[in-house]
């Protein structure tokens, strides 16, 4: 079943998200070091066509870059756990499913911003984000709401 949110429900995830997001980009940064090292390494034996290579090092990069990446993966199912989408990691970029007058539509939030300020229609995206208005505010609720806002 798909959730819908409320603009109060999407914003009470939002501490956990933005918890979840900054650890991602941490994660993310370690993961890209840790690449870029063993990269290096990987160059300087084809150009020198040989050379010591410090294998404990080498293999603590390796464990380092493949433990960023899985973390950076359980972070982010977390964040989807809730039902939420996110359209991009590196802006921070997440939507929420709602309901508009009856029409599925997503509350647009991204990273650094206060709270759920915006929402747009599903094809419209980024670009398309309106401003949560009065109007939105009145229609946005669902129809047939289950006990925990999803729909059959």
């Amino acid at each position: 079943m798909r959730r819908y949110f409320t603009v109060d429900q999407a914003q009470g995830l939002l501490t956990e998200i933005t918890e979840s997001l900054n650890r991602i980009k941490a994660l993310h940064e370690v993961h890209k070091q840790a690449a870029e090292e063993i990269q290096e390494t990987a160059r300087r034996v084809v150009q020198l066509g040989g050379v010591r290579i410090d294998l404990q090092r080498l293999a603590a990069l390796k464990n380092r870059r493949d433990s960023s990446a899985v973390h950076i993966k359980e972070a982010l199912e977390s964040i989807q756990s809730h039902g939420c989408v996110v359209k991009d990691l590196d802006a921070g970029l997440i939507d929420f499913p709602a309901l508009f007058k009856g029409k599925e539509v997503y509350l647009c939030w991204q990273l650094g911003e206060r709270g759920i300020g915006y929402w747009h229609g599903l094809e419209e995206g980024f670009r398309g984000r309106k401003l949560i208005d009065r109007d939105f505010l009145a229609h946005h609720k669902p129809h047939k709401p289950g006990t925990d806002g999803t729909f059959s």
